[in-house]
């Protein structure tokens, strides 16, 4: 299990490779911009899974949306529930829907191995299909980075396409991008080998109205921040 004394900053990976890696991920979320949310349309199990944050969460809790893409619909929904939203995306055309879709959350340009558990600590983070866009060495990096920037008892919803996949290209809504995917058993050890708690997990079969793209089980998943 993780220490308090553990700095995840040691663990980024090399900064010149990194900078290539995110620069091609993020001209191809350029690209995609807000057809994301026309393909889909769909996010019940998500909208569903910040519902059950909001549940357990004070009035004006700070959340961190990693991945905010276009903030639709999760940094909405949360703002609109009373909580204090900061939002990290990396590729400037969703930071700048994301900006315009919730005026009222903070954005920053930023990716989730940028996160700095000792700027902010958070009441709850949510990270919904972000961390499918790293390799599977920085996944359990960022998982630790989450955990440092969690308050003591701070929940974390995530949600990952069940599939064996490391730093796969992808064709998706016209754009090459690279993803990563477990399946279910191996997801719940990389979560708790973090140290990280899972209080609930949910499954949706979800079929994307891309052409292009394959029918999906989506896992979601609520997670407590352990001692």
């Amino acid at each position: 299990m993780p220490s308090d004394h553990t700095d995840p900053r040691n663990l980024a990976p090399d900064p010149v490779a990194w900078a290539e890696r995110r620069a091609e991920q993020s001209r191809a979320f350029d690209a995609i911009g807000e057809r994301y949310d026309e393909a889909f349309p769909n996010k019940e199990g998500q909208e569903d899974c910040v519902r059950r944050l909001l549940d357990s969460l004070a009035p004006g809790a700070h959340v961190l949306d990693l991945g905010s893409g276009t903030g639709l619909p999760t940094a909405r929904q949360l703002v609109n529930a009373g909580a204090r939203v900061t939002g990290f995306e990396f590729s400037q055309g969703m930071l700048d829907l994301a900006r315009s879709n919730v005026p009222e959350a903070e954005f920053r340009q930023a990716d989730i191995l940028d996160l700095d558990p000792v700027e902010t600590s958070y009441d709850a983070i949510v990270a919904f299909f972000s961390l499918l866009c790293l390799p599977k060495d920085r996944i359990a990096d960022a998982l630790g980075r989450v955990r440092a920037s969690l308050a003591p008892g701070g929940l974390l919803c995530l949600s990952m396409v069940e599939a064996d996949l490391d730093d796969v290209p992808i064709s998706f809504l016209g754009s090459a991008i690279r993803v990563s995917g477990y399946p279910r058993d191996e997801l719940r050890r990389v979560v708790t080998d973090a140290g990280l708690i899972i209080e609930d997990e949910r499954t949706v079969s979800y079929a994307p109205e891309d052409e292009g793209a394959h029918p999906e089980v989506q896992i979601f998943l609520t997670c407590r921040r352990g001692a």
